[in-house]
C-alpha cells in the first residue's frame, strides 16, 4: 500500500448535524412522496370487456379468439414474422412464446367496464355479477393476474351511479370470499385532483365500514382530459392527482380517444402516436417517476377483423405503435380486441428477447466489475435488472436464462432494480 495521507477537516460536527436537521423535512417528503416502484409485476396490457358482455369465459374465449386469427392469417412462424418484420433468428421463438402464452395466459389485466363501453340495463346486477366471477375465477385459478372494474367517473352526472358501483362490487368481492390480491380499479375522466381526493374518502369509508386495513384498496388515474395535464393555473394537475391519491395511485392510464378529441384532433388523426399523445404521457411520466405510480399507454381502435390483408396491415400498426411505446418506457397498453393480443405479444417479447443477451452482460460486468466497452453507473444498473424482470414477469425470457447469463437468481435481481434510497451502489452477493 501506499503511503497514507494526513486527513483534515475544518468545521465542527455540529456543522453537519444542523444541515440534517435542516433538511429532516424535505427527506421525509422525499421518502413519502418518491418512494420508488413497488417491484410488482406490471401487466402489459390491459383489456376492457363491457360489464354486460362480461362471463366467467371471456378470458378463455379472448385467447382461443387470438389462436383462431393467427392460425387463419399467420399459421406459421415465418408467415408471422413476415408480416412483423422480425429476424429470422426471433421469428420461431417468438411465434412459439405467443402461442404458449395465448393458451396458458392470454390476458395479464382484464377490466370489467361500466363506463364508456357498457351498455348494460341494470347496472347493479352486472356489477354483483361481475363481483361472483371475478371471485370465482381466483378460486378456481382462471382468473387474469389482474382483475377489477372502471366505474363511472366523479362528474356529476354520473357521481352516484359510479359510487353505488363501486359499492356493490366491492361488497360482492367481501361476500364472495374477500378482496383478491390482484384486484384494480380504475377511475376515468379525472379533471380536477379533488375528484381523486373525492374518491379516495369513498373507498376510506368502505374501508372502515369494513374493517378492512387503511389504503387496502388503491385505484388508477384515468387521463382522458386536458385539464388533467394543465390545470387552469398553468400547473401540471396529474402531478398533485398523484399526491391527492394519498398513497393509493397505482397507475395514470392515458385515454388515446378522449383527449385526442378534447384537444380537438379530428377523428382520423386519433392515435397514441399523435404529437398531443406524446408531451401528454411525457407530462405523466415525469409526474410518475419516482413516486412508484407507473404509466399506461392508450390504444389502436384499428381493429384486425376481415381479410388477410386487412388484419396484417392492422397487426404491423399495432405491433409498431406498442414497440414505439416501449423504447419510450410506456410498458404498458390498451388492447380491444382479441385479434390485438398477438401482436401485444408478439412485440412485448422481441423486445425482451432482442436486448436480452447485451442487458444480461452489461449488469453483469457491473456487478463483478469487470468493466466492458460501456461505462455503467448504478442507476444503469437498476434499468437493466428492471428490463430482465419485466421479461421474466410476461414470459419472454426465462429465469433460468438470465440466471445463466448474469449469474444472478430473481432475489439479486430485485435488489439492483428497487435499491434503498441514495444506495444504487449495491451488489449482487
Amino acid at each position: 500500500m501506499g503511503q497514507q495521507e494526513k486527513v483534515s477537516t475544518s468545521l465542527a460536527g455540529a456543522v453537519s448535524e444542523g444541515i440534517s436537521a435542516s433538511l429532516a423535512a424535505v427527506d421525509a417528503e422525499l421518502d413519502r412522496r418518491y418512494p420508488g416502484d413497488p417491484g410488482t409485476r406490471q401487466p402489459v396490457h390491459t383489456v376492457y370487456v363491457p360489464g354486460n358482455a362480461f362471463g366467467a369465459g371471456t378470458i378463455r374465449s379472448w385467447g382461443d379468439q387470438a389462436l383462431a386469427a393467427l392460425d387463419e392469417h399467420a399459421p406459421d412462424a415465418a408467415s408471422f414474422a413476415a408480416v412483423l418484420g422480425l429476424t429470422d433468428d426471433l421469428a420461431e421463438d417468438v411465434h412459439g412464446r405467443v402461442r404458449a402464452k395465448l393458451e396458458r395466459e392470454p390476458i395479464e389485466d382484464l377490466r370489467v367496464d361500466f363506463e364508456d363501453g357498457y351498455a348494460g340495463v341494470d347496472e347493479d346486477q352486472d356489477a354483483a355479477r361481475a363481483a361472483r366471477l371475478i371471485s370465482e375465477a381466483y378460486r378456481n385459478g382462471t382468473a387474469a393476474p389482474y382483475m377489477g372494474i372502471r366505474m363511472k367517473c366523479m362528474e356529476s352526472a354520473v357521481r352516484d351511479r359510479g359510487i353505488r358501483t363501486t359499492d356493490v362490487f366491492l361488497t360482492g368481492l367481501l361476500e364472495n370470499g374477500g378482496l383478491p390480491d390482484g384486484l384494480v380499479l380504475t377511475l376515468p375522466k379525472v379533471t380536477y385532483p379533488e375528484q381523486v381526493s373525492a374518491f379516495v374518502r369513498l373507498l376510506e369509508a368502505f374501508e372502515k365500514a369494513h374493517g378492512l386495513d387503511a389504503g387496502r384498496l388503491g385505484f388508477e388515474i384515468q387521463i382522458e382530459t386536458s385539464q388533467s395535464i394543465l390545470a387552469a393555473d398553468g400547473t401540471a394537475a396529474v402531478a398533485r392527482m398523484i399526491g391527492a391519491a394519498e398513497g393509493r395511485a397505482t397507475g395514470l392510464h392515458y385515454g388515446t380517444f378522449d383527449y385526442s378529441a378534447c384537444l380537438g384532433v379530428s377523428a382520423a388523426y386519433q392515435a397514441s402516436d399523435h404529437p398531443a399523445a406524446d408531451h401528454a404521457k411525457a407530462i405523466m411520466q415525469v409526474a410518475a417517476a419516482g413516486t412508484g405510480v407507473r404509466v399506461s399507454d392508450g390504444s389502436t381502435n384499428v381493429l384486425p377483423v376481415g381479410s388477410t390483408e386487412h388484419v396484417h396491415e392492422a397487426w404491423r400498426l399495432h405491433y409498431g405503435l406498442t414497440r414505439r411505446a416501449l423504447a419510450r418506457a410506456y410498458y404498458q397498453g390498451w388492447d380491444m380486441h382479441p385479434g390485438h393480443i398477438p401482436t401485444r405479444y408478439a412485440a412485448v417479447f422481441a423486445f425482451y428477447r432482442e436486448g436480452f443477451e447485451a442487458a444480461a452482460k452489461r449488469l453483469s460486468a457491473y456487478a463483478n466489475h469487470a468493466g466492458g466497452d460501456v461505462m455503467d453507473e448504478p442507476a444503469t444498473a437498476k434499468a437493466l435488472s428492471s428490463y430482465l424482470l419485466r421479461g421474466i414477469d410476461c414470459g419472454a425470457l426465462d429465469t433460468a436464462e438470465v440466471d445463466a447469463l448474469t449469474g444472478m437468481d430473481r432475489a439479486a435481481l430485485d435488489r439492483f432494480a428497487a435499491p434503498r434510497r441514495g444506495d444504487l451502489t449495491a451488489s449482487a452477493e
